[in-house]
């Protein structure tokens, strides 16, 4: 993967593509291989690569305001001991707005909608600021406003020279939003520009 480029996953459930998702963002250990940014291998999870969970692994139940979802990406850059100053609550409440949550910063994250817990997981990525972006299905049980967001902020933080990695089952959205797509299914089927891997073999060997 390279800088400044967005590449999706697709295959189908059981693909492996949470699990490599997983690798690159040093949550999981590779069976085999190594996973390495700029020359350093990635062991545990880093502020530099960003992990974007899917909606449906998260507990929605927890008593934690939208404000406090984003302020968590800046405990990775300062001890947990010290409490988030005004500059802290500034960063995240911009973040916030890039994604049109802000007014929803006080509300439990629970209360909110699919597309609305979506964006606040994309404030709390930008506020993190890392060089590489994971994002496990960021496109699943959300609005079209909330998509075309998505699809936006991959193209500023690509634009930035960021790496952007996701897991996607949208055939039309990985085509609009990719620099290159690989196709897996326990094992890599095609990796490619849109137009070169997906063809009608590919899929079938992708799919079934």
């Amino acid at each position: 993967f390279f800088p400044g480029e967005t590449v999706s996953l697709l295959g189908p459930n059981g693909a492996g593509k949470s699990t490599l998702l997983k690798v690159i963002g040093g949550l999981l250990p590779a069976s085999h291989g190594t996973v390495a940014l700029d020359g350093t291998p990635i062991r545990r999870p880093s502020h530099a690569v960003v992990y974007v969970p899917q909606r449906s692994s998260v507990d929605w139940t927890f008593p934690v305001s939208v404000l406090d979802v984003v302020l968590m990406a800046r405990a990775l850059r300062r001890s947990r001991l010290l409490p988030y100053g005004e500059a802290d609550r500034a960063v995240a409440l911009q973040a916030l707005e890039q994604v049109g949550m802000r007014q929803m910063a006080p509300y439990q994250i629970g209360a909110l909608s699919g597309g609305q817990q979506q964006r606040v997981f994309l404030a709390r990525a930008l506020v993190q600021d890392g060089d590489v972006f994971l994002l496990d299905e960021p496109f699943t049980g959300v609005d079209v406003p909330t998509q075309e967001l998505v699809v936006s902020l991959f193209r500023q933080l690509r634009e930035r020279g960021k790496t952007i990695i996701y897991a996607t089952h949208d055939l039309d959205l990985a085509a609009r939003s990719s620099d290159r797509i690989m196709l897996l299914n326990r094992r890599l089927i095609a990796i490619g520009a849109p137009r070169e891997v997906l063809t009608a073999a590919n899929l079938r060997a992708t799919c079934g």
